[in-house]
């Protein structure tokens, strides 16, 4: 079982590999649609509107949840100071 390195999903099943590609380090709601991996930006957006949506919490919450769980990321590493 590899773990999403953008987002910490675990993957096991082909279809929760980007693209279904078992070589890649991150999955499949981490890829744009050619396969790529979102950036720093479009990965925060995602779990924050994710966050809130799925919790009902106010925005300055999810912004405070999606970056601290983001800091642990290896994807991520240098995009936070601290």
């Amino acid at each position: 079982m590899k773990v999403c390195i953008a987002c910490g999903m675990p993957m096991v099943e082909a279809s929760e590999f980007a693209c279904g590609d078992t070589t890649k380090d991150y999955c499949v709601h981490c890829a744009r649609p050619d396969g790529s991996m979102q950036s720093f930006e479009e990965k925060k957006t995602g779990t924050i509107n994710f966050i809130i949506k799925t919790q009902g919490i106010d925005e300055k919450a999810a912004v405070q949840m999606a970056e601290s769980s983001m800091k642990k990321l290896p994807a991520w590493k240098g995009h936070f100071n601290s």
